[in-house]
This record gives structure tokens, sequence and C-alpha cells, in this order.
């Protein structure tokens, strides 16, 4: 291991962070949001319909928990919700008005993490969390509570200015997963966030995830692991797959 590893240096952050990125801010969570919902919705991927008329209600507080065997859709419709997918039916809104015809604002309200910890190996932690303070267009001086917070939020002041290329697994989705409390957004869409947690650090997720429920945000999660949220509901996948006979969107 590198030497330098034995004493901790605060190395400076990289010149384009200090500036502000334009781009669209989330909404402050303590302004209200109608609901999430999704009616009947269906997703193709390439040829195949994947699921068919996955519906659901998100009010703010609330947890929805995407279960299903591998190959079930949970992944897809985080995708779909999160805007990366076209729903091929059904209807995405936000109260009654449709997801579709405001994309950049429904962008703006909401974290996706996938599977992917989307990291630059050279850069460390508090960059990382920096940089993604500054596409939601928060100033750097103003940010910097924010991020320490976040830091210390999934233990990794110890480990703040190291580069990406020197973390564990575990240590690397931590980080990814500090980004939801540097630059906050009221919709959490997760897929397999305790993927290399350790213990500790999936008590961490667990309590992030709590206080973000308790100030009104949304989360919607996909996870084959145990993870223990109060008063959750569950979305089951595996039900929904159209029979291999009968693909009523395909045959229209």
């Amino acid at each position: 291991m590198h030497a330098a590893l034995g004493k901790q240096t605060r190395r400076p952050m990289l010149p384009h962070l200090s500036n502000r990125l334009s781009l669209t801010a989330a909404p402050a969570l303590a302004v209200p949001l109608p609901d999430l919902v999704g009616e009947d919705l269906a997703c193709r991927r390439g040829e195949r319909i994947v699921f068919i008329g996955a519906s659901f209600r998100l009010s703010p507080g609330d947890t929805l928990i995407l279960s299903g065997a591998n190959g079930s859709g949970k992944s897809s419709l985080l995708r779909l919700v999160a805007g990366l997918l076209t729903p091929v039916a059904g209807r995405l809104l936000w109260g009654i008005a449709p997801v579709a015809a405001d994309l950049a604002s429904h962008h703006a309200c909401l974290h996706y993490i996938g599977h992917q910890d989307a990291l630059k190996p050279a850069m460390t932690p508090r960059e990382v969390l920096a940089f993604a303070a500054a596409l939601r267009g928060r100033r750097l001086a103003s940010a910097e509570p924010a991020l320490d917070e976040a830091l210390a939020a999934f233990d990794l002041e110890g480990i703040a200015d190291w580069p990406c290329r020197w973390l564990s697994a575990g240590q690397r989705r931590r980080v990814a997963l500090a980004r939801l409390l540097a630059s906050p957004a009221p919709l959490w869409l997760l897929d397999e966030p305790t993927t290399a947690l350790d213990s500790d650090s999936q008590t961490r997720l667990e309590q992030a995830i709590a206080t973000h429920r308790s100030k009104g945000g949304m989360v919607m999660i996909a996870t084959h692991a145990p993870i223990q949220l109060d008063a959750a509901t569950t979305l089951a996948l595996d039900g929904l797959a159209p029979p291999l006979q009968l693909d009523p969107i395909l045959a229209e």
C-alpha cells in the first residue's frame, strides 16, 4: 500500500469544482410534492416485454420495495421511473401531470443509484461529492457543510481525500450513496444499494433513508437483501410478465 496512507492530507479541490455548473436545481424537500403515480406500466427490453400492468403510488414519506427474481424487471422499472426508459404502455405521473411532459424537471427531482458506482479513479470522495453538488447548482462554499455531513454519515472522513482507485468495493459503494446527502433530491431510486456493504454501512444507509422519509422524501428500492425499513410497501414483479404465448403489446 502507498506510504502516504498512514498520513491524511487534504489535497486542493480540482479547479473546475470551485465553479457552479448551471443546471436545474432540485426542489427543496420543504416544498411538498404531489404523489408519484405509475399506472399499468409496461416495459420492453429489446423485443421482450419484461412486465405489464405495473402500478404504484408513492406519497411523500413513502418507500416502495421492488421484489422479484432475476430478470423480473426490478432494474428496468427503476430505469423507467428515472426517465432512462420509455414505457410502451401505461402512464407515469406527478399527481396528474405526465412525467414525459417535463423530463428536465423530473430528472432534477431524483437521484438514481444504479449497479455501477460511477466514480472517477483519480478523484477523491470529497471531489466526487462536490461535483455532484455542483451539478445540482450549488456553489462549493455553500455546499461544504452538506459534503462534510454526507462523508460523516457514511463513515468516509478518514478516506475523503484518497483517490477512488485506492478504495475497496464497499468503500466505493458508500461514496456513491453519499451523493444522496451531498446534493439532496426528493426521490431516491436505488438499485441493489446494499451491494458490497458491511452490516454497519447497511445500518447507516437505513438511517439515511429513514431521515429522508421523515423530511417528506420518497424512496424506491430494488433489492434481494433484507433491509430494515418501517412501513415500506412491496411491489412484486414476478407475476407481471406476460404469458409467452400472449404478448399483448407486440401483437398490436
